[in-house]
């Protein structure tokens, strides 16, 4: 079996979020207000709370070191990231906070211990215990979430996301490859 880790966990956070910045540089700036329905957060809000995500990581597991959620105020550390996604921020703003909080986030994953991704914690009826690294996968988890909604949005202002673009061009590149091939073994 390999062995997923801290690094391994930091460089899973580190592409995603690199891909979550790709479709924030996609998106014109005149299409941040832009929102796809009713009661959804617009693009810009929507980035500003992906770069947020990890507050609620550091909170629970470096900051308070919890072993079980029994009494944890998620309102409280809600309310502190929702203060600082309500801040406003222009494109060039929100994706050099993408890059530096992200970096943060990832450069702290990968300093965990393999101990520290081991403890456990409980729910908060003081049951059903995971591991600090399951709780930590949940952050990349949230991320691709809200970039999957991200990637649709683009897709109704008619950009077609990046990670489109790669595979219909590696898709391209084999046809070629395949054409190429045919053509010099019939010469």
């Amino acid at each position: 079996m390999s062995n997923y880790g801290a690094a391994e966990l930091a460089a899973a956070f580190r592409t995603v979020r690199k891909n979550t910045i790709q479709v924030a540089e996609d998106i014109p700036e005149d299409k941040y207000d832009y929102v796809a329905a009713p009661g959804v957060k617009s693009i810009s809000a929507q980035l500003r709370h992906i770069a947020f995500i990890p507050m609620m990581f550091y909170d629970m597991h470096r900051d308070r070191h919890v072993t079980t959620l029994q009494g944890y105020d998620f309102g409280a550390i809600v309310g502190r990231a929702a203060a600082e996604e309500q801040k406003p921020r222009n494109k060039a703003e929100i994706i050099a906070l993408l890059n530096a909080e992200g970096e943060r986030f990832a450069s702290w994953l990968q300093s965990l211990s393999p101990e520290f991704l081991d403890e456990t914690f409980t729910d908060p009826m003081g049951q059903n215990p995971r591991t600090r690294f399951e709780s930590l996968l949940g952050a990349k988890e949230h991320e691709m979430h809200h970039r999957a909604q991200l990637m649709l949005i683009e897709r109704l202002l008619g950009i077609v996301p990046h990670l489109t673009r790669q595979r219909e061009e590696r898709v391209r590149q084999r046809q070629a490859q395949a054409v190429g091939a045919t053509a010099s073994a019939t010469a």
